[in-house]
């Protein structure tokens, strides 16, 4: 069974690769995501590493956690489950509303 990774406090140098070929010294690497913008195409500083085994990504965790990555000390966590997000018309609150008001001058 597979068992997701966050990892955060990435160099924006680190790639893919890099990240698998870090953790796969720790055990098999199932898949690495690292987040990007959307824009800018730049990393966003974390990605999630999905590793194989459940004893390698506690091992990733126990050995890789707080060690230097491209010049960075990375931080590695057992990831959390993502929240639902609202639809755009969900509930989501703030903003101006809608633009069918008239101002009254």
């Amino acid at each position: 069974m597979n068992k997701k990774l966050y990892v955060g406090n990435l160099s924006y140098q680190t790639t893919e690769a890099n990240l698998s070929a870090f953790f796969g010294e720790i055990g098999e690497v199932a898949s690495v995501n690292l987040i990007t913008d959307r824009q800018s195409g730049r990393s966003k500083g974390f990605a999630f590493v999905e590793m194989v085994e459940v004893s390698a990504a506690q091992a990733a965790i126990a050995q890789l956690n707080g060690k230097t990555l491209d010049g960075r000390e990375i931080t590695v966590a057992e990831a959390r489950p993502q929240k639902p997000r609202d639809d755009h018309y969900g509930s989501r609150s703030g903003g101006r509303g809608g633009g069918d008001r008239r101002r009254s001058y």
